[in-house]
Protein backbone atom coordinates (compact mmCIF):
# COMPACT_ATOMS: atom_id res chain seq x y z
CA UNK A 1 0.00 0.00 0.00
CA UNK A 2 1.32 3.40 -1.02
CA UNK A 3 0.75 5.75 1.92
CA UNK A 4 1.10 8.73 -0.43
CA UNK A 5 -2.16 7.72 -2.14
CA UNK A 6 -4.15 8.09 1.07
CA UNK A 7 -5.97 11.48 1.10
CA UNK A 8 -4.68 13.87 3.76
CA UNK A 9 -8.19 14.22 5.22
CA UNK A 10 -8.29 10.44 5.77
CA UNK A 11 -4.79 10.41 7.25
CA UNK A 12 -5.84 13.07 9.78
CA UNK A 13 -8.71 10.90 10.99
CA UNK A 14 -6.62 7.76 11.55
CA UNK A 15 -5.40 8.80 15.04
CA UNK A 16 -9.06 9.39 16.04
CA UNK A 17 -9.97 5.88 14.98
CA UNK A 18 -6.93 4.44 16.72
CA UNK A 19 -7.67 6.17 20.03
CA UNK A 20 -11.29 4.98 20.09
CA UNK A 21 -10.33 1.42 19.16
CA UNK A 22 -7.70 1.43 21.88
CA UNK A 23 -10.36 2.44 24.42
CA UNK A 24 -12.69 -0.30 23.15
CA UNK A 25 -10.01 -2.94 23.59
CA UNK A 26 -9.40 -1.79 27.17
CA UNK A 27 -13.16 -2.21 27.75
CA UNK A 28 -12.98 -5.79 26.49
CA UNK A 29 -15.01 -5.16 23.30
CA UNK A 30 -14.21 -7.54 20.44
CA UNK A 31 -16.06 -5.88 17.57
CA UNK A 32 -17.50 -2.53 16.58
CA UNK A 33 -19.89 -1.31 13.88
CA UNK A 34 -19.28 1.66 11.62
CA UNK A 35 -22.24 3.37 13.33
CA UNK A 36 -20.62 2.96 16.76
CA UNK A 37 -17.39 4.35 15.36
CA UNK A 38 -19.33 7.17 13.75
CA UNK A 39 -21.07 8.17 16.98
CA UNK A 40 -17.81 8.08 18.93
CA UNK A 41 -15.50 10.03 16.61
CA UNK A 42 -18.20 12.30 15.11
CA UNK A 43 -17.50 11.20 11.54
CA UNK A 44 -20.35 9.89 9.38
CA UNK A 45 -20.47 6.16 8.63
CA UNK A 46 -20.04 6.59 4.88
CA UNK A 47 -16.81 8.55 5.43
CA UNK A 48 -15.50 5.89 7.82
CA UNK A 49 -16.22 3.12 5.32
CA UNK A 50 -14.54 5.14 2.58
CA UNK A 51 -11.53 5.83 4.80
CA UNK A 52 -11.20 2.14 5.62
CA UNK A 53 -11.61 1.13 1.96
CA UNK A 54 -8.23 2.68 1.17
CA UNK A 55 -6.68 -0.04 3.31
CA UNK A 56 -8.53 -2.99 1.79
CA UNK A 57 -11.16 -5.25 3.36
CA UNK A 58 -11.07 -4.45 7.07
CA UNK A 59 -14.55 -5.56 8.03
CA UNK A 60 -17.48 -7.81 7.08
CA UNK A 61 -20.98 -6.63 6.23
CA UNK A 62 -23.38 -7.41 9.06
CA UNK A 63 -20.53 -8.25 11.41
CA UNK A 64 -18.73 -4.97 11.76
CA UNK A 65 -15.05 -4.61 12.49
CA UNK A 66 -12.82 -6.80 14.61
CA UNK A 67 -11.38 -4.43 17.23
CA UNK A 68 -8.14 -6.34 17.81
CA UNK A 69 -7.42 -6.69 14.11
CA UNK A 70 -8.20 -3.04 13.37
CA UNK A 71 -6.12 -1.87 16.30
CA UNK A 72 -3.14 -3.92 15.17
CA UNK A 73 -3.54 -2.67 11.62
CA UNK A 74 -3.69 1.00 12.58
CA UNK A 75 -0.89 0.60 15.11
CA UNK A 76 1.33 -0.57 12.28
CA UNK A 77 0.00 2.06 9.86
CA UNK A 78 0.59 4.88 12.36
CA UNK A 79 4.00 3.50 13.40
CA UNK A 80 2.80 3.23 16.99
CA UNK A 81 5.70 0.94 17.83
CA UNK A 82 8.23 3.52 16.63
CA UNK A 83 8.92 6.36 19.08
CA UNK A 84 9.08 9.90 17.71
CA UNK A 85 11.06 12.19 20.00
CA UNK A 86 9.83 15.79 20.34
CA UNK A 87 11.42 18.98 21.67
CA UNK A 88 9.31 21.73 23.24
CA UNK A 89 10.24 25.42 23.08
CA UNK A 90 8.79 27.81 25.64
CA UNK A 91 8.01 26.61 29.16
CA UNK A 92 5.23 29.07 29.97
CA UNK A 93 1.73 28.06 31.04
CA UNK A 94 0.91 26.18 27.84
CA UNK A 95 4.36 24.61 27.53
CA UNK A 96 4.24 23.47 31.16
CA UNK A 97 0.85 21.86 30.55
CA UNK A 98 2.30 19.93 27.59
CA UNK A 99 5.19 18.70 29.72
CA UNK A 100 2.83 17.43 32.42
CA UNK A 101 0.57 15.75 29.85
CA UNK A 102 3.30 14.54 27.47
CA UNK A 103 0.86 12.63 25.27
CA UNK A 104 0.44 9.86 27.85
CA UNK A 105 -2.18 8.11 25.70
CA UNK A 106 -0.01 8.16 22.59
CA UNK A 107 2.57 5.39 22.43
CA UNK A 108 4.65 6.83 19.62
CA UNK A 109 5.14 10.48 20.57
CA UNK A 110 7.02 11.83 23.56
CA UNK A 111 8.52 15.17 24.56
CA UNK A 112 12.11 14.36 25.48
CA UNK A 113 13.43 17.85 26.24
CA UNK A 114 12.32 21.47 26.63
CA UNK A 115 14.03 24.81 26.06
CA UNK A 116 13.55 28.22 27.66
CA UNK A 117 15.53 31.41 28.34
CA UNK A 118 14.36 31.85 31.95
CA UNK A 119 17.32 31.08 34.27
CA UNK A 120 14.87 30.00 36.99
CA UNK A 121 13.56 27.23 34.73
CA UNK A 122 16.79 26.14 33.04
CA UNK A 123 18.33 23.14 34.78
CA UNK A 124 15.05 22.02 36.32
CA UNK A 125 12.61 19.29 35.27
CA UNK A 126 8.86 19.25 34.72
CA UNK A 127 7.16 15.89 34.47
CA UNK A 128 10.60 14.32 34.37
CA UNK A 129 11.55 16.30 31.25
CA UNK A 130 14.79 18.32 31.46
CA UNK A 131 14.68 22.03 30.61
CA UNK A 132 17.71 23.41 28.78
CA UNK A 133 18.68 26.96 27.87
CA UNK A 134 17.61 28.02 24.40
CA UNK A 135 21.27 28.74 23.61
CA UNK A 136 21.94 24.99 23.87
CA UNK A 137 19.47 24.09 21.09
CA UNK A 138 22.08 22.87 18.61
CA UNK A 139 23.99 20.86 21.20
CA UNK A 140 20.99 19.10 22.74
CA UNK A 141 18.62 18.56 19.81
CA UNK A 142 20.84 16.15 17.86
CA UNK A 143 18.48 13.75 16.05
CA UNK A 144 15.15 15.18 17.25
CA UNK A 145 13.10 16.03 14.16
CA UNK A 146 9.84 17.38 15.63
CA UNK A 147 9.32 20.55 17.67
CA UNK A 148 6.44 22.23 19.48
CA UNK A 149 6.55 26.03 19.68
CA UNK A 150 4.84 27.68 22.65
CA UNK A 151 7.16 30.70 22.69
CA UNK A 152 6.26 34.40 22.24
CA UNK A 153 5.44 35.25 18.62
CA UNK A 154 8.35 37.68 18.48
CA UNK A 155 10.78 34.79 18.97
CA UNK A 156 9.18 32.36 16.54
CA UNK A 157 11.13 33.31 13.41
CA UNK A 158 14.58 33.23 15.00
CA UNK A 159 13.98 29.90 16.74
CA UNK A 160 12.47 28.42 13.56
CA UNK A 161 15.55 29.45 11.53
CA UNK A 162 17.78 27.65 14.00
CA UNK A 163 15.55 24.58 13.94
CA UNK A 164 15.64 24.47 10.14
CA UNK A 165 19.43 24.66 10.19
CA UNK A 166 19.41 21.85 12.74
CA UNK A 167 17.43 19.63 10.35
CA UNK A 168 13.93 19.85 11.81
CA UNK A 169 11.24 18.07 9.79
CA UNK A 170 7.99 19.03 11.54
CA UNK A 171 6.81 21.92 13.71
CA UNK A 172 3.58 22.22 15.71
CA UNK A 173 3.24 25.99 16.01
CA UNK A 174 1.07 27.36 18.82
CA UNK A 175 2.29 30.94 18.32
CA UNK A 176 0.23 33.48 16.34
CA UNK A 177 3.25 33.98 14.04
CA UNK A 178 3.03 32.46 10.57
CA UNK A 179 6.56 31.14 10.35
CA UNK A 180 8.30 30.58 7.02
CA UNK A 181 10.08 27.29 6.37
CA UNK A 182 11.55 25.47 3.34
CA UNK A 183 9.30 23.11 1.38
CA UNK A 184 10.73 20.00 3.05
CA UNK A 185 9.59 21.12 6.52
CA UNK A 186 5.95 20.58 7.52
CA UNK A 187 4.30 23.11 9.84
CA UNK A 188 0.90 22.76 11.52
CA UNK A 189 -0.39 26.08 12.87
CA UNK A 190 -2.72 25.94 15.87
CA UNK A 191 -4.07 29.31 16.96
CA UNK A 192 -6.33 28.71 19.96
CA UNK A 193 -7.88 32.19 19.75
CA UNK A 194 -8.84 31.65 16.10
CA UNK A 195 -10.25 28.19 16.86
CA UNK A 196 -12.37 29.60 19.69
CA UNK A 197 -13.59 32.46 17.51
CA UNK A 198 -14.56 29.96 14.80
CA UNK A 199 -16.41 27.83 17.37
CA UNK A 200 -18.45 30.81 18.59
CA UNK A 201 -19.24 31.80 14.99
CA UNK A 202 -20.47 28.28 14.18
CA UNK A 203 -22.58 28.19 17.35
CA UNK A 204 -24.36 31.36 16.27
CA UNK A 205 -24.75 30.72 12.56
CA UNK A 206 -24.75 26.92 12.17
CA UNK A 207 -26.78 25.53 15.11
CA UNK A 208 -26.74 21.77 15.49
CA UNK A 209 -30.00 19.88 15.02
CA UNK A 210 -31.61 19.06 18.34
Amino acid sequence: MDQNKIPQATAKRLPLYYRFLNNLQHQGKSRVSSKELSDAVKVDSATIRRDFSYFGALGKKGYGYNVEYLLGFFRKTLDQDELTEVALFGVGNLGTAFLHYNFVKNNNTKIMMAFDADPDKVGTEIGGIPIYHIDDLEEKMKDVKVAILTIPASEADSVTERLVEQGIEGILNFTPARITVPDHVRVHHIDLAVELQALVYFLKHYPLDK
